[in-house]
This record gives C-alpha cells, structure tokens and sequence, in this order.
C-alpha cells in the first residue's frame, strides 16, 4: 500500500511541476511579445530608448 500512495504522490508532483512550468513558459512568451512590440514601437523622441532603466 505504501509503495502504491508514494507512485501516487510522484505523478501528482510531476503533473504540479509540468503545468507551473507550462504557465512559466506561457508567462516567458507573452514578456517576449510585450518586449519586442515595445522595441517596434518605441518613440523617436526619447533617445530610443522606450523603458526607463
């Protein structure tokens, strides 16, 4: 029974990481898109430079 519940707990722990990973990957993508239309549509006016670091 023992080894039965601790395979159940790894799976559960597995899929957990899987799907935070997907929503990690899924995050990186939306700041690469916001990033490069940012980059695109920067103002001419400011230096180039449309961020304030």
């Amino acid at each position: 029974m023992i080894p039965l519940l601790l395979v159940l707990l790894l799976i559960l722990v597995l899929f957990g990481a899987g799907f935070a990973v997907k929503i990690l990957w899924w995050i990186a993508i939306a700041v690469l898109v916001l990033w490069l239309i940012g980059f695109v549509a920067r103002p001419k006016s400011s230096g180039g430079r449309w961020y304030r670091w």
